[in-house]
């Protein structure tokens, strides 16, 4: 069986090989291009290339410059915008320092008049205060003076009268009187 299908397969080969010869033309392929479209594509090619090379690249290149030289500028001014815009943060916080320290001067101004008003009171009150004192130390004093001399009576009068009753006699006044000065005294 297998040389049946051997012998099957050759002359099927052999068939197909004779059907191919016939088929076979003469004349170009579906592919290749003839000579006139060859000269038609170079020669549309060379005016594309030329059209794109004088007349479309250029504008487009001139495009392309002017957008850089437009976001270059942009830069630059964005940069300029940036460095003055430190400039002015720059001096407005040299004011605010000057501003800082003038309130600072003012507020030390002020502090120092309220502490000299502050002394000048303390003073006047200190001066009240030690004339008042003064005033009531003499005060005292004549007070103490003043009832020195009542004590001193009352002190004798007593000091009499116990003398009287221990020794039945009444001492003199000026022995009670010196007794009781000299205990007073101490």
């Amino acid at each position: 069986m297998h040389s049946a299908v051997v012998h099957l397969h050759g002359s099927l080969v052999h068939l197909v090989s004779a059907a191919a010869e016939e088929t076979v033309s003469k004349d170009p392929g579906p592919i290749v291009p003839e000579l006139k479209e060859l000269y038609w594509s170079i020669g549309s090619f060379v005016v594309f290339a030329l059209l794109m090379r004088f007349w479309l690249f250029p504008k487009l290149k001139k495009g392309m410059d002017a957008r850089y030289e437009g976001i270059r500028s942009a830069h630059e001014s964005a940069d300029a915008e940036r460095s003055s815009a430190r400039a002015e943060v720059a001096d407005y916080e040299a004011q605010v320092a000057a501003i800082k320290a003038e309130a600072a001067r003012e507020v030390e101004a002020a502090r120092s008049t309220l502490e000299a008003e502050r002394q000048a009171k303390l003073t006047e009150v200190n001066a009240k205060l030690s004339a008042q004192r003064a005033a009531a130390a003499a005060e005292a004093q004549a007070e103490r003076e003043a009832s020195r001399d009542q004590i001193h009576s009352a002190v004798a009068d007593v000091a009499g009268l116990a003398g009287e009753l221990a020794t039945g006699r009444r001492p003199s006044a000026d022995v009670v009187t010196k007794v009781v000065s000299e205990v007073m005294a101490r």
